[in-house]
């Protein structure tokens, strides 16, 4: 092949990865963000038909569903921080609590988001760096608690609860118990950590100024 076109060859797949590595995250983030925005739309659908825009507009206003649903949940916070909103959402837990199979399904999703949402909790709160799957080889895995109930009784003392997540898609992974002295405690943020993962390494965490 001739020094040019060998030359005129590897230009154009710069050109081409070079562009790619521009649009490729802004598609994806535009449509992520468009499944977000469709999904907040949809609320309005919950709505008698009367309330719906289409019956006193005639037409469908895009957006007005994820504006309805973050008000709704913006006033639902207000109420139940209040004393008399939090009387009565105490009571629909225990109602809820009360109903066969609802009880274990919603108990456990509840629990699960008051662990990685509450201001309180110690969920994704740490990046350690464990041996996993085995001895010799590392990953970054991520800090949720120490074990509880009767796994205690069965392990040895001073234990942690640890996540590790999957690559390139870190909402997979394992639920390991491991000791406290097999963990290295990172200096990177939970973000930083899962911005490493999901770019499967390509992307090091940039030190803290």
């Amino acid at each position: 092949m001739p020094a040019k076109t060998r030359f005129l060859s590897v230009a154009l797949r710069r050109y081409l990865i070079t562009g790619l590595l521009i649009w490729i995250p802004i598609v994806i983030t535009l449509w992520v963000l468009k499944v977000i925005f469709d999904t907040l739309d949809a609320s309005l659908l919950l709505l008698p038909d009367s309330f719906q825009t289409e019956r006193w507009l005639g037409v469908h206003i895009p957006g007005l569903g994820a504006v309805l649903t973050i008000i709704i949940v913006f006033l639902t916070g207000v109420f139940a921080t209040n004393f008399f909103g939090a009387q009565l959402v105490e009571l629909w837990h225990e109602v809820l609590n009360r109903i066969p199979v609802v009880n274990s399904i919603y108990s456990s999703v509840k629990q699960i988001s008051d662990t990685l949402f509450s201001s309180s909790g110690q969920a994704f709160r740490k990046a350690l760096l464990v041996q996993w799957p085995h001895q010799g080889m590392w990953t970054i895995a991520f800090l949720t608690g120490t074990p509880g109930g009767d796994v205690v009784n069965h392990l040895p003392p001073d234990c942690l609860s640890v996540y590790v997540p999957t690559t390139p898609n870190p909402t997979g992974g394992y639920f390991v118990i491991v000791r406290r002295d097999q963990v290295i405690e990172l200096d990177m943020s939970v973000d930083q950590a899962l911005k490493y993962i999901i770019s499967m390494g390509v992307v090091p965490p940039m030190p803290k100024p």
